[in-house]
């Protein structure tokens, strides 16, 4: 019996899914990831937690996954095995809540990938500045994320004490999902436990050498955020729709499109575009607005070398992406 389900976790051997019928059942991965990778073209072929598939179901035994439907946002990272689809981390996702600890993980440089790969994935981004009760240079923190994500929205929450939380509750809508994006140990499980109101994911305490978190999430899961959601300081607000949790990120793979890389890089196309050629590289053309910028120090080397670093990513992974797929349209070919 064909059915359509959600992707709700993803292990080592089993997904789990959740049925539209009301159901949840569990299905061995094995089969799939062979009659995916070679009746199928796409770069990226195996489902991951949010994705909406289609399934044969077994009510007497595993169920198996026969085709994963369109995705209206996804983020992907390198695959370890060379040659291979990079792989999909979270997939049909609303918003990005962008984790961020407000002690010793704070750095603007990986807010700038971090806000670009969220563009990119086709969610909206949200910045999270976690563990707020250990903050120590609030104003100095809030200005540079401003500068860096202008117009974001940005919360100072904390998991222990409550703070910032309830300003959350308009994300928290029926059919809305939302995905946590960060480093491991920046507090995303301790938000889940408390959006949850139960202990449903493995936190680690703060290390004292470096104050932080230890990574706990070793697999990726969607849960359902309930109707009321009580805070650590006793009260409560609105929730609804479901949120993913991931193990910490190391590396997210730059997308195609270059719309994540202009939006948070807003300064620097607004110069490209004053630059007296219009195919300006910004090396040795006379009349380019961006070296002219960087001579006068009104844009900051660092945020000009990240531009360049993330463009780089991005040729990088469109040639990847090309090359893969040559190499499943051939082997569709000899079969």
């Amino acid at each position: 019996m064909e059915n359509i389900a959600t992707v709700t976790a993803v292990h080592r051997d089993r997904y789990e899914l959740s049925m539209d019928t009301g159901t949840t059942t569990e299905i061995f991965y094995g089969r799939l990831k062979a009659a995916a990778f070679y009746n199928s073209t796409e770069i990226v072929p195996f489902p991951t937690v949010g994705d909406r598939v289609m399934v044969s179901q077994n009510t007497g035994g595993d169920s198996l996954i026969l085709e994963v439907m369109e995705r209206k946002s996804v983020f992907m990272r390198l695959n370890a095995t060379q040659g291979l689809p990079d792989q999909a981390v979270a997939a049909n996702f609303d918003y990005v809540f962008i984790t961020m600890s407000c002690n010793k993980d704070f750095h603007p440089a990986k807010l700038e990938r971090f806000l670009t790969a969220a563009w990119q994935s086709g969610g909206t981004p949200v910045i999270l500045l976690t563990k707020s009760d250990l903050m120590q240079e609030r104003e100095r923190i809030l200005a540079q994320v401003s500068a860096k994500a202008a117009g974001v929205d940005t919360y100072c929450i904390s998991a222990y004490t409550g703070e910032g939380i309830s300003q959350l509750e308009k994300y928290f809508v029926s059919g809305a999902v939302i995905v946590l994006l960060g480093s491991s140990g920046v507090g995303k499980s301790s938000l889940v436990n408390v959006l949850l109101g139960e202990e449903q994911m493995a936190t680690g305490s703060i290390r004292e050498s470096d104050s932080q978190g230890r990574h706990t999430t070793t697999y990726k899961q969607m849960f359902d955020i309930p109707d009321r959601i009580l805070l650590p300081d006793g009260n409560t607000i609105k929730g609804g729709g479901r949120i993913i949790d991931t193990p910490g990120i190391r590396k997210l793979v730059m997308g195609e499109g270059t719309d994540g890389i202009d939006l948070t890089f807003e300064d620097i196309a607004a110069l490209a575009s004053q630059c007296r050629f219009s195919d300006c590289r910004h090396q040795t053309e006379p009349g380019c607005a961006v070296k002219q910028a960087l001579a006068d120090g009104m844009l900051d080397i660092k945020h000009w070398k990240m531009y360049l670093s993330l463009q780089k990513e991005e040729a990088y992974a469109k040639a990847r992406q090309q090359i893969i797929t040559r190499r499943m349209e051939k082997a569709k070919r000899r079969r």
